[in-house]
């Protein structure tokens, strides 16, 4: 009887103990998790920092369902090394526990930008939801907010705190916004929308300082202006959590390395979500982090299923504007495409040599997106999806 231990409780590690439960009702599974609540859905944090919903609507795996399915949850307990020749992991507090089997499931952290006064009392990173539970107490007695990145998740929590009735300047390092998910014309449209709801703008601007003397008081760029804030985000992208793996020698490089059953370099050792590499890519989104975790756990339990990797598509909604993208967005404009542009729509298809979709673009209408993700998936030519789309030519 194989023990398993998973590293982190995110949507990768609680996925992957789903799965080996379902082909090994009686191996011992053990996870470790350095947060203070059960499984909770990243995906509604938002919504919480925007009162909508209350802290208990997130959690997605109470105490009793990891009881019921035989699962050893030790919550507030960070694992900071491990021994693969001896098959034991050590936890912050000296234990050491032994496996069978390992998955490091232990997801990534908020990066943080080399700026100045970026460790003072009022500056947030949200990636955990205990980040959210400081900003939201801050939030209370604050009314201007400098968001630092104008990105997915930055974006999505400015419009939290919009909602909590705060003015809310992004401060955007790109010349535009979403640089990763929209082409020029897609983020000129959706700045437009955005400006209309209540945001503010600064791009292709850089933050130098953030001052204040108890806690933050302004933003200074790069170029002199301030900007006065009562409370600072950054939002600056994800780095995935490598020192436990380096710890263990495992092969790493952007992430630690998998193959297609999410193995690592290291016998029984695997690895699945924001902290795996696969074929080159760290993928850093909740769909590719749950398929891994399938994989992973189907593959740790003695099944056999290959993953061949996630079609990077992300679905933004910020005041019910609906943004999608998916795969290559072609901001260059290098490859032919299909546009569909009209009054507050915005649609794009990229077209690869063969004619295949290489990737696409939705602003304001995004129906069809999942068809276009599946016909990417299965390398299907345009011309036969495109009557379903009725895209403009």
């Amino acid at each position: 009887m194989s023990h398993y231990v998973i590293v982190g409780n995110g949507v990768a590690g609680t996925t992957a103990a789903e799965n080996i439960r379902k082909l090994d009702p009686q191996g011992p599974i053990t996870i470790f998790t350095d947060e203070a609540v059960p499984f909770y859905n990243r995906l509604r944090l938002n919504e919480y920092l925007a009162g909508e919903i209350a802290e208990e609507q997130l959690i997605g795996k109470p105490q009793d369902w990891y009881r019921r399915h035989g699962i050893d949850l030790n919550l507030s307990t960070p694992v900071v090394a491990g021994d693969p020749d001896k098959k034991t992991v050590r936890t912050a507090d000296g234990q050491e526990f032994s496996y069978d089997v390992l998955l490091l499931a232990n997801g990534s952290h908020s990066f943080v930008p080399p700026i100045q006064g970026a460790d003072q009392k009022g500056v947030f990173t949200l990636r955990t939801i205990q980040d959210y539970r400081d900003t939201l107490a801050l939030a209370q007695e604050v009314r201007k907010v400098v968001l630092i990145g104008g990105g997915l998740l930055g974006l999505e929590a400015g419009n939290g705190l919009l909602r909590q009735d705060k003015e809310v300047l992004v401060v955007e390092f790109f010349p535009r916004l979403l640089p990763r998910q929209l082409d020029d014309e897609g983020a000129r449209r959706l700045r437009l929308i955005l400006e209309e709801k209540g945001f503010t703008f600064k791009l292709g601007a850089q933050a130098r300082e953030i001052g204040g003397r108890e806690r933050v008081e302004d933003v200074r760029l790069e170029g002199g202006e301030v900007l006065e804030a009562g409370l600072v985000l950054i939002s600056a992208g994800v780095r995935p959590n490598l020192e436990l793996a380096r710890s263990m020698g495992l092969e790493v490089d952007r992430g630690v390395k998998v193959d297609g059953r999410l193995r690592t370099s290291v016998e029984d050792v695997y690895a699945a979500g924001d902290v795996a590499e696969f074929n080159g890519a760290n993928y850093g989104i909740w769909p590719a982090a749950r398929e891994q975790g399938q994989y992973a756990g189907i593959n740790m339990a003695g099944g056999d299923s290959l993953y061949h990797g996630t079609t990077m598509a992300n679905i933004l909604k910020v005041i019910g504007v609906a943004v999608a993208s998916a795969g290559d967005i072609d901001a260059d404009n290098r490859l032919e495409s299909v546009i569909d542009a009209r009054q507050g729509i915005y649609r794009k298809l990229v077209l690869a040599p063969e004619g295949n979709i290489a990737g696409c673009i939705m602003l304001g209408d995004i129906t069809g997106f999942n068809k276009v993700v599946q016909a990417m998936g299965k390398g299907q030519p345009y011309s036969d999806i495109s009557e379903d789309l009725q895209f403009g030519g």
